[in-house]
């Protein structure tokens, strides 16, 4: 695990200076956007894995928060291990979120994606996407990642045709079927890492 202050150091990487500077175009009205983590694929990605926005430890590291498997928070460890158990590996994948910016209610909680966010957002994962030439599979976690892909990809004609595979989040409201859901999400990894390879 690298150390938020190293993955800061290194937001313009090569391989993820194109999507940081996207990030960077995202943040100038104001909104939070976490980083794109350089331990990451980058824009060598041939796996997405869509996340649905960014949660509120990401949020509270402000700077030196990331879109990243090493956040300190349940979602984040669960999927570490669950993508190091399907042989997906780091390099070979890009984590982000349907909406990039942190969504926030009324009294500052987070608060998941809205359709409404999702219609605003989509220009962003349309360029998102743009920026991901060797992209093969895109797996999202949760209704509204899912939600978001689709629209991407049937509002306007695509610029191609990507397989999606849907899962629950791996949060802990999911717990009422947490066997199904680690079953789920270890299928979709496992078939995204051979097509990775492939």
């Amino acid at each position: 695990m690298t150390s938020a202050t190293g993955k800061r150091a290194r937001v313009d990487a090569p391989h993820v200076a194109p999507l940081n500077a996207l990030v960077r175009a995202w943040r100038r009205d104001g909104r939070f956007v976490p980083w794109v983590d350089p331990d990451g694929g980058g824009t060598r990605a041939r796996v997405l894995v869509l996340m649905e926005a960014p949660g509120p430890a990401t949020v509270a590291a402000g700077d030196l928060g990331f879109s990243s498997e090493d956040n300190p928070d349940p979602t984040a460890r669960t999927f570490k291990a669950l993508r190091e158990e399907s042989g997906l590996a780091h390099g070979d994948y890009l984590r982000w979120n349907v909406v990039p910016w942190a969504l926030l209610d009324a009294d500052g909680r987070h608060r998941p994606p809205k359709v409404d966010d999702l219609v605003e957002a989509e220009p962003a994962l349309r360029e998102l996407a743009g920026a991901l030439p060797e992209l093969r599979v895109v797996v999202t976690f949760g209704a509204p990642a899912l939600t978001g892909m689709m629209r991407l990809l049937t509002v306007e004609e695509p610029q191609r045709l990507l397989p999606v595979l849907g899962v629950p989040h791996p949060s802990l409201r999911n717990g009422h079927r947490r066997a199904e859901t680690r079953r789920r999400i270890l299928v979709a990894l496992r078939t995204a890492a051979a097509a990775a390879r492939a």
